[in-house]
């Protein structure tokens, strides 16, 4: 086990900048989640880290020592793939125990460090298996396996669980952070999957674009984002925002955009705010309109789609002027798509939404001499027949001849052995044959 630590360190690629001046100090045994959108630089930080890829500028450290020229064979670590990368050939016993006999490790620590890394994964009784007798799960975690054995200093994941299922990723999610809390080594993660980094991460680094956007414990970074990106990307259903203009009233602020009016009491100590500011919402926080409840509003909108997930009900609500995006807690029917919802006492029923008639397109069925999908034709369908096509002769001297049953299409023949292929004729029913 060993802290890691990156020191201003940054990757180009030509004129592109993969990673900018990336500073991260990683603990000794802590399991640390890189998450961020595709192209932000995470995957980059990870095979800088494990010596796939060359520094530009910067250094890194594991433990004490500076790993920036070594192999990665000498960094001591051991990474899982999002592919698993195992060797087909090979049974489960012989993948956990290739990388120990390629250090010219004894047999009888390699059994024994197999049978351990078995024993803490639960595939005991998959090690004469090979890989294709094996489900995704049982790869994964025999791919994890593989990792454990070396006993290294820190693990390196590169979204280990996106080509599984949900419920197999949920059930491997568990084990990945169980097994890192019972053997207790330096763990960095990459994932693009929020949830993922909420739920096993000590600690999680949002980047974007090649830099780090805030660094911290879950709860933190949900209740405390350090800017707008990180707000909007962590957190499911994602942040609402609107942009409205300030004014200092007495006693107080007011948000005002389009008719909308939030009117809210200054806290002491509130700094000078600019003329205009970005208000977030999540959704969890919105709550149908009651008088005297000390919300926000009201504010009004209509709803655009209804996502029923069984424990709850996501409504998306678009805010027509004056509107926000909406999650209602309760047992009460969510109103269905293209329907005002009030957030207002008295304000009436569900008003219906004109929308654009679109017409539906008719199923057609393909039929006999006509293309899928096509207009019936008026015109009888052509009757099938065989057409008798003579080609050479048998060794015996017998004439051969091949059945031709659709006279729609067009068999040619190049050399007696070669390959047939089929075009589709035009014209009148035909068949060709040329030797």
């Amino acid at each position: 086990m060993a802290t890691v630590d990156f020191e201003h360190v940054t990757k180009r690629f030509g004129e592109v900048v993969a990673l900018q001046d990336l500073t991260l100090h990683i603990a000794d045994g802590e399991f640390v989640v890189l998450v961020g959108p595709s192209g932000s630089g995470k995957t980059t930080a990870l095979r800088l880290l494990a010596g796939l890829e060359a520094l530009t500028s910067g250094s890194i450290r594991i433990g004490d020592r500076v790993v920036d020229r070594l192999a990665p064979r000498d960094r001591d670590i051991a990474m899982v793939f999002q592919d698993y990368a195992l060797y087909p050939q090979m049974t489960v016993y012989e993948n956990l125990a290739f990388g120990l006999k390629m250090r010219k490790t004894p047999k009888d620590e390699i059994r024994r460090r197999v049978l351990h890394a078995a024993e803490i994964l639960g595939i005991g009784e998959l090690l004469d298996r090979k890989p294709r007798a094996l489900s995704g799960g049982q790869r994964q975690r025999v791919a994890l396996g593989r990792a454990i054995v070396r006993q290294p200093k820190v693990f390196l994941m590169d979204e280990p669980l996106s080509n599984l299922d949900a419920k197999l990723r949920a059930q491997t999610r568990s084990e990945i952070k169980r097994i890192q809390a019972e053997i207790g080594t330096t763990t960095v993660y990459v994932t693009h999957d929020q949830v993922e980094a909420m739920t096993m991460g000590d600690r999680i680094a949002v980047m974007n674009r090649g830099v780090l956007e805030q660094v911290g414990d879950p709860r933190t970074v949900y209740d405390e984002p350090a800017n707008v990106f990180v707000a909007g990307f962590i957190g499911s259903p994602a942040m609402s925002f609107s942009r409205m203009r300030v004014e200092r009233r007495e006693g107080g602020l007011a948000l005002v955009r389009d008719g909308a009016l939030l009117e809210l009491p200054a806290p002491p100590g509130l700094p000078p705010l600019p003329p205009e500011v970005i208000v977030g919402v999540r959704p969890e926080h919105a709550r149908l309109w009651r008088e005297g409840a000390g919300l926000l509003g009201p504010v009004e909108g209509v709803v655009e789609y209804v996502e029923m997930l069984g424990r709850e009900t996501f409504i998306g609500v678009a805010a027509a002027p004056r509107g926000a995006l909406h999650r209602p807690r309760g047992s009460g029917r969510p109103r269905g798509p293209g329907r005002a919802h009030p957030f207002r006492p008295g304000a009436g029923p569900p008003v219906p939404v004109r929308r654009r008639d679109r017409a539906r397109p008719r199923p057609r069925v393909a039929g006999l001499g006509r293309p899928h999908g096509g207009p019936r034709s008026a015109e009888p369908a052509p009757v099938r027949q065989a057409i008798l096509v003579p080609f050479g002769r048998w060794k015996t001297g017998r004439p051969r001849s091949i059945r031709i049953r659709n006279p729609w299409w067009t068999m040619r023949w190049w050399g007696r052995h070669s390959s047939t292929r089929f075009e589709r004729a035009v014209g009148p029913p035909s068949a060709q044959c040329t030797t």
